[in-house]
């Protein structure tokens, strides 16, 4: 059988990203790591290949040197169920050179697009007829990270 897997291919520092990315995200695990030897393709030390899991999904990646770059082409989305775990999140993912990003998403340190989203946000959204999605939709356009009330007071004021 055959599957896909998404491969993140890192600059540099691909270890040390998927260690941190599986601290931060629940049901996560290193499956396998694999090091460059001497005289291999990669520096001696240097992410060969990474099997992990973030939250059961797999990934593969290697460190591939400074042509490659991440963009916000793909990101890693997580959903939150309240606003600690949004605020928890996104104080994890913007510390030590992570930054900032509208509408609920950042960078983190290895220049990786994360979407913070409240579990709520879509049905907000996406049902006009169980509140004001509009109000909802302008009120997230002018946020950085996310805030479930505030989203939620747009939501249900008028029309």
């Amino acid at each position: 059988m055959q599957s896909t897997i998404p491969c993140l291919v890192f600059n540099s520092g691909g270890e040390e990203a998927i260690k941190f990315y599986v601290s931060v995200v629940p049901n996560s695990r290193i499956v396998d790591l694999i090091h460059g030897q001497a005289g291999g393709p990669v520096t001696e030390g240097q992410l060969l290949h990474a099997r992990f899991e973030l939250d059961g999904q797999p990934y593969d990646a290697f460190d591939g040197g400074p042509s490659f770059k991440f963009s916000e082409a793909f990101s890693l989305r997580m959903t939150c169920d309240t606003q600690k775990e949004i605020d928890d999140l996104w104080a994890r993912l913007t510390a030590d050179g992570g930054e900032p990003g509208p509408c609920g998403w950042l960078k983190d340190r290895w220049g990786m697009s994360w979407q913070i989203i409240p579990a709520a946000l879509g049905e907000m959204l996406s049902n006009p007829a169980g509140g004001n999605s509009k109000a909802a939709t302008e009120a997230m356009l002018k946020m950085g990270k996310l805030d479930i009330a505030e989203l939620r007071r747009a939501y249900e004021s008028a029309a």
